[in-house]
């Protein structure tokens, strides 16, 4: 379905997993900079794509959960294409700032092109290139922090949630909207037979680039599931963690509080 909006960690010599592959930590980095700056020009069309236009109705009900108003400030993590920041800077009205941070820089330049096309001006929407797992930001910045489709990427996805956690404001919303497990009966096997068959075709068909996309479906099912990531986000210290299962647990909506 969805590509990752991505990302990665501190490279190192420790083994993770690059999808099914088990790999170097310094050599994860580098592969999931490669899918990504692959895939950037090309994105959303392959996210309407393989999702039928559903990640848009995802994404829609990430923005509408988030609790952001007039001066509001929010940091969305591995930004993409823009389209959660650019929907979080209209909802926020004409005095809130967006801030779209990515490690990937073509995906980050993509972004800030949309914030451009969309009439952001600067100091609504910024973009700045930083990795998820070590933000340079402040502490006690943000009122929100966002990631849609890029945490199931990093190296640490522990260090990740503590980032995410040390930048928020006291009192501040974390959402985090990502693929998780199907809670359908029966739904599993149609979703493995679609992503293992079609998604890697579609996306050889359309970018050229049938790797990167076998990739993201091997990445969506090393992820943890809905429990599973609601434990992290409870470990990183914050409080009132729950989750919505969308479009049958297929993707689900993450949140947790600074408190």
């Amino acid at each position: 379905m969805q590509a990752a909006d991505h990302h990665s960690g501190t490279p190192d010599d420790t083994t993770t997993h690059f999808g099914y592959q088990t790999v170097s930590g310094r050599e994860k980095v580098q592969r999931v900079m490669g899918v990504f700056s692959s895939v950037a020009s090309q994105y959303d069309v392959m996210n309407d794509l393989m999702s039928g236009g559903m990640h848009r109705l995802w994404k829609r009900r990430m923005i509408a959960t988030a609790q952001v108003g007039a001066g509001s400030t929010v940091l969305d993590v591995a930004a993409g294409s823009g389209d959660i920041s650019i929907g979080l800077a209209r909802k926020m009205g004409g005095s809130g700032r967006v801030v779209l941070t990515d490690l990937n820089g073509p995906m980050l330049a993509e972004g800030a092109r949309r914030v451009i096309d969309a009439g952001l001006l600067p100091g609504r929407a910024d973009c700045i290139q930083s990795d998820g797992t070590r933000l340079a930001f402040a502490d006690n910045s943000f009122d929100c922090v966002t990631i849609a489709f890029g945490i199931r990427n990093f190296l640490d996805i522990e260090a990740g949630l503590a980032e995410f956690y040390r930048v928020l404001k006291p009192g501040g919303q974390f959402l985090c909207l990502e693929f998780s497990r199907p809670v359908l009966p029966g739904l599993d096997v149609i979703y493995d037979a679609y992503s293992f068959n079609l998604i890697p075709l579609i996306g050889e068909k359309v970018t050229g680039d049938r790797d990167s996309y076998q990739y993201l479906v091997e990445s969506i099912r090393r992820f943890p599931d809905q429990e599973r990531f609601a434990k992290l986000i409870r470990a990183a210290n914050f409080e009132l963690v729950k989750y919505d299962n969308m479009t049958g647990g297929v993707v689900a909506l993450h949140r947790g509080y600074k408190i």
